[in-house]
C-alpha cells in the first residue's frame, strides 16, 4: 500500500531493501543468531548497495538521502532480522552522524568517506557503568597534555566496538585542573590505549556485535575533540533525538515480522474445525496487534518528516520510540501466544522476534526516560 510520507524514491528503495533482506540476510539468521555471530558478509554487501552512507552527503561518499528514506530501509531490515538492522542504525545515527553534525572539516574529510561506503563502521562511546540513564554522570576524563589529552575510563554496551574502526565518545574535559564539562571526541580505533572487551553474551540481537570498552592512559590528539569543552554532552543529547527515530523504525519493523508469523499461523493451524483466527480471542489480539503497528508506522514517519523539514524533533522522536519499542515487545508477546508451543521453540521463527524486542525499551533512552522528555516538552509548550 502506497503510503502519504513515501514518495517514488523511497517505495523504490524498500523494494530493493525489502528483496535483499529476503535473499542476503533471512537464509542466514538462524545460524547467525544460534552461533553469534558477526553478519560480516551481509555488511559488506550493504557497503556496496550504499545502504551504510544513506545519510551521509554525496561530496563525502554517501547517498545524500533523506531520513525518510533511511527509516524505510531500517523497517525492512529489522522485520528480517533486528541484529543486521542495528549494526546498521549504530553505524548510522551513532556512528557517524555526531561528525556529521559537529565534525570539523578536516574530521570529516579524514573519516566520512570509508564510513560512507561501509568500508569501516562507526560506533558511539556514551554508556558507562554509572552513567546510564544519568547519562550526565559521566566519569571517563580527558585531561589536557600540552599537545595531547590523556584519556582514561570506560564506556559499556557499544554496538559495533570490536569491527569499527572509528569511536565517538564522550568524555569530562580537564584543562590547567578545571573541568570544563563534557565534551565529545571522535578517534580511530586504532588508537594505543584503547582496550576492547569481550563480547557481551546478550537475551536478543545475538549476532550484533557489543562490548565494553576502557581507556587506559590513551593519548589523543588535541584535535580530536569534536568543537569546544563542555559542548559535548548538549551535542550527544542532540544525536541521540536522532538515533531515537531509527530504534522507533528498527522497533517497527519488528513488531511487523512478529505480526506476520502469528498472522501466517492463524490462517493455517485449525482447532475445533476451522483455523485459529476464526475465533474471537485470536482475532481480537490480530486486531490490536495491526492497530499497534499503524500507530507506531505513523508516529515514526512523521518525526523523520518533521526533521526532514528541520524541525525540532525531540518530542516527536521520543514519542515514536517509546510507543513502537512498547509495541514491538506487546505484538511479540501476543505473537507467541497465538502461536503457543509453537511459538516458544526456536523452529517457529516467533521466539527471536521476542528476544530480540525487550532491549528496544532499554537502549537509546529507556521507555521511562521517554516519558520524562515527553512530558517536559509537553509542558514548555503549554506554558509558551
Amino acid at each position: 500500500m502506497k503510503s502519504v510520507y513515501l514518495n517514488d524514491q523511497h517505495i523504490s528503495i524498500r523494494e530493493m531493501v525489502r528483496e535483499f533482506s529476503k535473499t542476503e540476510i533471512e537464509p542466514f539468521i538462524d545460524k547467525l543468531d544460534a552461533n553469534e555471530e558477526f553478519p560480516t558478509e551481509i555488511i559488506r554487501k550493504m557497503g556496496e548497495l550504499g545502504l551504510m552512507g544513506m545519510i551521509i552527503p554525496e561530496k563525502y561518499g554517501g547517498s545524500g538521502l533523506d531520513m525518510i528514506s533511511y527509516v524505510t530501509a531500517i523497517i525492512e531490515l529489522a522485520k528480517v532480522d533486528a541484529s543486521v538492522a542495528i549494526t546498521m542504525a549504530a553505524h548510522t545515527s551513532l556512528g557517524s552522524m555526531p561528525l556529521l553534525k559537529y565534525g570539523s572539516k578536516e574530521q570529516k574529510e579524514k573519516f566520512l568517506p570509508k564510513l560512507a561506503k561501509g568500508q569501516t563502521l562507526g560506533a558511539f562511546g556514551l554508556t558507562e557503568p554509572n552513567a546510564g540513564s544519568d547519562a550526565g554522570g559521566t566519569k571517563t576524563k580527558a585531561t589536557l597534555k600540552g599537545d595531547y589529552y590523556e584519556v582514561n575510563g570506560g564506556k559499556i554496551f557499544i554496538t559495533n566496538a570490536s569491527k569499527a574502526s572509528v569511536l565517538s565518545f564522550t568524555s569530562k574535559v580537564e584543562i590547567e585542573g578545571k573541568n570544563l564539562g563534557i565534551g565529545a571526541f571522535i578517534i580511530p580505533t586504532s588508537t594505543k590505549g584503547l582496550e576492547i572487551g569481550g563480547k557481551e553474551k546478550k537475551m536478543g540481537w545475538r549476532s550484533s556485535d557489543t562490548r565494553q570498552i576502557f581507556f587506559n592512559k590513551m593519548r589523543i590528539p588535541k584535535d580530536s575533540m569534536m568543537g569546544k569543552p563542555g559542548e559535548g554532552f548538549k551535542k550527544f543529547l542532540k544525536t541521540l533525538v536522532s538515533g531515537r527515530i531509527s530504534i522507533g523504525a528498527l522497533s517497527l519493523g519488528t513488531a511487523i515480522g512478529a505480526y506476520k508469523k502469528a498472522l501466517n499461523y492463524s490462517c493455517e493451524r485449525k482447532s475445533f474445525g476451522k483455523t485459529i483466527n476464526k475465533f474471537q480471542s485470536v482475532a481480537f489480539k490480530l486486531a490490536d496487534m495491526a492497530t499497534k503497528i499503524e500507530s507506531s508506522k505513523h508516529l515514526v514517519y512523521n518525526a523523520a518528516w518533521l526533521q526532514d523539514q528541520g524541525f525540532d524533533v525531540t518530542k516527536e522522536a521520543a514519542m515514536a520510540k517509546l510507543q513502537s519499542s512498547e509495541a514491538a515487545m506487546d505484538i511479540a508477546t501476543e505473537a507467541i501466544q497465538i502461536m503457543g508451543a509453537n511459538g516458544y521453540v526456536r523452529e517457529g521463527k516467533v521466539e527471536r522476534y521476542f528476544r530480540d524486542a525487550k532491549i528496544l525499551e532499554i537502549g537509546e533512552g529507556t521507555s521511562e526516560i521517554q516519558r520524562i522528555i515527553i512530558s517536559r516538552k509537553l509542558i514548555e509548550n503549554y506554558k509558551s
